[in-house]
C-alpha cells in the first residue's frame, strides 16, 4: 500500500496555515536560505536531477525548461507562474494557494533567483477572488520580512512579485494566451516558435511554470535533490497532489508519490459512494480519455498511463459510478469546451460547436446511428489540427467514451432518449454492457 505523503499539504491543518509566520514555524524558507548561497546555475542543475516534471498537466522536465533560456544579454527575464487553474476537475492549485501561500511564494524567489529574474508574475484566475487577496496579503506579508523586495535576505539579490487576476478564460492556461492576456491583449495562443523561453512576455526570455510545479522547489533545495528523487516512479519522481472528486465517500486532495493507483486513492478516501460501483473516470481532467474500473490498478505516473491510452494531466480523479450516463457527461464537457474556444482557428471553433450540437441530439434521443459516426469524424478533423491543446483535448472524452460505451450511445437513438432519464420511454430497458477496454489504445490526447 503506498501511503500518502504530506509535503505541500504539511500545514494545511495549522492554525492559520496561510500566514508566514505558521510556515516558517514548520521550516518555512530554509530552502531559500539554502538556494541563495549557491550558484544559480547549481539549483537549476538541482532541479534537473531532481527529476521534477511539470505539474500543470504536460508534464516536461522542470529544470530542462528553465535551461532552455538564452544567456543574459543585459536586458529582463521574467518568471509567470500559471494559476489560472480552469480545468474541469481540478481543483489542486487554488486549495495550495489558500491553504499555503507561502509554499508559492517561496518556490517563486527560489526559480527566479536560478533563471536571473528580477519581477516575477503570479497570474490568478479571476473568479476566485477570495484566493487572490490571500496572495496580495501572503505576498506582503514577504515582503515585509525581507523575502521579497530588495536585497534579500542580505544577498544582494532582488526581486519584485506581481500578482495578476485574470478575466476567467479557459483559453488564458495556454501558456502563449496567459502570456497575452498579462500584456493586456485578448487570451488567444501564440504561434510557436518562438516559444516564450526565447520570446515570452513583453518579447523577452520567459518561464512559465504550474503553481505546483514552483511550489516544489523548496522542498527540493531543502532535503536534497536525493530525497525528491526517491519517491514516485523512475521517470515519474516525487509527490503530487490528486484531487479526487464525484461519487466518492470522501472528495478531496491526496498528497501521494506518483505512482500509486487509484483503487489505492480509493481506500484513503472511503471507496466509491455507499450502495454503488465504479462505472468511468477521468485521470487527468476532462480533457483526458476515460478509464474504466479496469484501470484501477494502472501506476498513476506519466509513462504508465500513457500506455494505457490517456494523460496524467492535472490528476484531477473525477469519479462516476453506475448512476451516471457518459453521454450526458461528454456533453456537458464539450458545452464547457465550445464556450470557452478562443474561436482563433476553424477546427476548434467550428469543430467544438458542432460536436456540442450532434451530443445534445443523441441525448435527447433524436440521433440517428450515423451521428456517432459522425462525432468521431468530427473528432478527427479537429485532433492535430488545432491552433493550441483545447481543440485536441476536446476530443478526448468523445473519443474515448464511444469506444468505451459506444452501446450506451446507441442506447439514446430512435427516439428512446437517455435511458437514465426517468422520464424517458417506459418501453425501453436498458442494461449497460462490459465496457470496450481494449480499444483505448491510440485515443487523441492533449
Amino acid at each position: 500500500m503506498t501511503e500518502l505523503l504530506p509535503v505541500l499539504t504539511d500545514t494545511w491543518d495549522a492554525e492559520r496555515s496561510w500566514t508566514l509566520g505558521a510556515y516558517e514555524a514548520a521550516g518555512g524558507y530554509e530552502g531559500l536560505r539554502t538556494s541563495l548561497g549557491m550558484d544559480p546555475a547549481d539549483i537549476v542543475a538541482a532541479v534537473k536531477a531532481s527529476g521534477l516534471r511539470g505539474r500543470g498537466g504536460a508534464g516536461f522536465p522542470t529544470g530542462m525548461k528553465w535551461g532552455f533560456l538564452p544567456p543574459p544579454d543585459g536586458g529582463p527575464r521574467y518568471l509567470v507562474v500559471n494559476a489560472d487553474e480552469s480545468e474541469p476537475g481540478t481543483c489542486k492549485d487554488i486549495p495550495l494557494m489558500l491553504a499555503s501561500p507561502q509554499h508559492l511564494i517561496e518556490g517563486v524567489v527560489i526559480t527566479s533567483y536560478a533563471i536571473g529574474c528580477h519581477h516575477a508574475f503570479i497570474y490568478v484566475r479571476g473568479e476566485v477572488v477570495h484566493v487572490y487577496r490571500r496572495l496580495l496579503a501572503a505576498v506582503q506579508e514577504a515582503y515585509d520580512a525581507g523575502y521579497l523586495g530588495k536585497d534579500i535576505q542580505g544577498s544582494g539579490f532582488d526581486l519584485d512579485v506581481t500578482v495578476h487576476a485574470g478575466a476567467g478564460a479557459y483559453i488564458c492556461g495556454e501558456e502563449t494566451a496567459l502570456l497575452d492576456s498579462l500584456e493586456g491583449k485578448r487570451g488567444q495562443p501564440r504561434l510557436k516558435p518562438p516559444f516564450p523561453a526565447v520570446a515570452g512576455l513583453y518579447a523577452r526570455p520567459t518561464v512559465v511554470n504550474n503553481v505546483e510545479s514552483i511550489a516544489s522547489v523548496p522542498g527540493i533545495m531543502k532535503h536534497g535533490v536525493d530525497w525528491f528523487a526517491s519517491m514516485g516512479t523512475e521517470k515519474s519522481q516525487g509527490h503530487g497532489l490528486f484531487s479526487l472528486s464525484g461519487h466518492v465517500t470522501r472528495p478531496g486532495q491526496y498528497e501521494a508519490p506518483l505512482g500509486i493507483t487509484l483503487r489505492e486513492l480509493l481506500d484513503q478516501a472511503g471507496g466509491v459512494r455507499a450502495g454503488h460501483e465504479l462505472k468511468f473516470w477521468t485521470p487527468g481532467g476532462s480533457s483526458t480519455p476515460l478509464f474504466t474500473a479496469d484501470h484501477l490498478d494502472t501506476p498513476l505516473d506519466y509513462e504508465s498511463v500513457g500506455a494505457a491510452g490517456s494523460m496524467l494531466g492535472t490528476r484531477a480523479l473525477q469519479i462516476f459510478d453506475e448512476t451516471t450516463c457518459v453521454v450526458r457527461a461528454v456533453s456537458r464537457w464539450t458545452d464547457f469546451y465550445a464556450h470557452e474556444s478562443c474561436g482563433k482557428c476553424t477546427p476548434c471553433r467550428e469543430g467544438t460547436y458542432w460536436l456540442k450540437q450532434v451530443l445534445r441530439r443523441i441525448e435527447a434521443g433524436q440521433g440517428e446511428e450515423r451521428d456517432i459516426d459522425l462525432l468521431l469524424d468530427l473528432c478527427d478533423n479537429i485532433l492535430g489540427r488545432a491552433f493550441c491543446a483545447l481543440g485536441d483535448g476536446a476530443t478526448s472524452p468523445v473519443t474515448s467514451s464511444i469506444q468505451l460505451f459506444r452501446d450506451e450511445y446507441e442506447a439514446h437513438l430512435g427516439g428512446r432518449g437517455c435511458p437514465f432519464d426517468p422520464s424517458a420511454s417506459a418501453l425501453f430497458a436498458y442494461t449497460p454492457k462490459q465496457p470496450r477496454t481494449p480499444a483505448l489504445a491510440g485515443v487523441g490526447g492533449h
